[in-house]
């Protein structure tokens, strides 16, 4: 069976578009990808990445590449501040996958793995310009782009993001992201070889991980509670993830400490959510990833459900005769899945804000790594 579609544009250059470009380009589609950036590049530090995105990853084809420039690794390993040992909480069985397993690699590696991939399906990636305007015309959409040009298309592709353009001209009146009172930080360190598995120690109100992301690095991530979205100076940086470190008296927290320096690429990133109501397409012109349902970091999982879009909205263009038919099916598999990432997530953010119940909290993260592993 043919696909209902020819000709798709995929608006964003990111995770999410960037899979549905391969995903669409296997099954025969004619794939045009605008990025805004002419470098095409992605910042941050690591990236955490579970069982479900690694099957993704087996869809995709960019395993290997996954394997060769990440790391795997067994699990959950969760302390108390002190350093006590509090649970493990193993990698979940995924089907599709051989073994349980989670791991992490640096974002802009990741994110270049892709791009290789994307090329290599011989997507038309045009870099440096977005859409102008999107005129929907029933039976195709013409778009105009800032460098002057036009091409009409059977379907379009919102995938820019958090502060989707795409969004607010589709979706005038949809809400947009909001601030959830808790910030996250990032920093890149040296591998150390005690550090065998996704690692934290949970205070009151502050959280400290660490993640082995390559045979030589990992990186460190620590939430924070801030009442408002404030802009940090990034020269103040250092000092201020080694103030939030003091209060752990683990010694290995403490080891870590002592490891950042001006080179370790600390990150500060505001935690900002959303998760927009049915249906997330209107007549051409459908929205995936963060666009729609844009989630905190608490299940490492905000990168899976976008790349999953991909797929899904690739095998039900395959499937259907009619497009409508093939987008209203995409809905019906992605809508619940990605309900219970963003309310899961936001709910482990609220609990660590307030210093909830700790045990609920690795309750929701061992439910939601078992829900994460159901086939798509």
């Amino acid at each position: 069976m043919s696909a209902c579609v020819e000709k798709v544009l995929i608006i964003g250059g990111g995770f999410s578009g960037m899979s549905a470009a391969i995903e669409l380009s296997k099954k025969g589609i004619a794939v045009d990808l605008v990025e805004i950036d002419k470098n095409w590049r992605t910042d941050g530090a690591g990236i955490s990445i579970g069982g479900a995105t690694i099957r993704a990853f087996k869809q995709l084809g960019i395993f290997e590449e996954f394997l060769a420039h990440g790391a795997t690794h067994k699990g959950l390993d969760v302390h108390a501040p002190t350093g006590q040992h509090l649970a493990f909480i193993p990698a979940s069985k995924v089907p599709g996958n051989d073994e349980p397993c989670e791991g992490a690699i640096m974002r802009p590696v990741l994110a270049k793995i892709l791009a290789a991939k994307t090329r290599e399906c011989d997507v038309n990636v045009r870099l440096g310009i977005t859409y102008e305007n999107i005129n929907d015309q029933g039976d195709s959409v013409e778009v105009t782009f800032t460098d002057g040009t036009s091409d009409t298309y059977d379907l379009v592709i919102g995938a820019d993001g958090l502060f989707s353009s795409v969004r607010k001209t589709v979706f005038p009146d949809a809400a947009g992201p909001a601030y959830i009172g808790q910030g996250v930080w990032r920093a890149v360190l040296p591998k150390l070889p005690e550090i065998e598995n996704i690692t934290m120690w949970v205070g009151p109100h502050i959280k400290v991980g660490v993640n082995p992301m390559s045979a030589d690095e990992m990186y460190m991530f620590v939430t924070e509670n801030r009442e408002t979205n404030e802009f940090l100076d990034p020269a103040t940086f250092t000092d201020r993830l080694k103030a939030l470190l003091a209060d752990f008296a683990a010694p290995m927290v403490q080891k870590l400490a002592g490891m950042l320096n001006e080179n370790s690429l600390i990150h500060y990133r505001p935690l900002e959510g959303m998760l927009m109501r049915e249906p997330w397409y209107k007549n051409r012109v459908l929205l995936i990833g963060d666009t729609v349902h844009a989630t905190t970091p608490h299940l490492a999982s905000g990168a899976c459900i976008g790349i999953e879009d991909a797929i899904v909205i690739a095998d039900e263009l395959a499937k259907h005769t009619s497009l409508k038919d093939a987008l209203e099916a995409f809905q019906a598999r992605r809508f619940e899945r990605c309900r219970m990432v963003v309310e899961n997530s936001g709910r482990l953010a609220q609990i660590e804000i307030s210093g909830g119940d700790k045990q609920e909290h690795m309750g929701i993260m061992r439910e939601s790594s078992i829900a994460l592993g159901q086939p798509i």
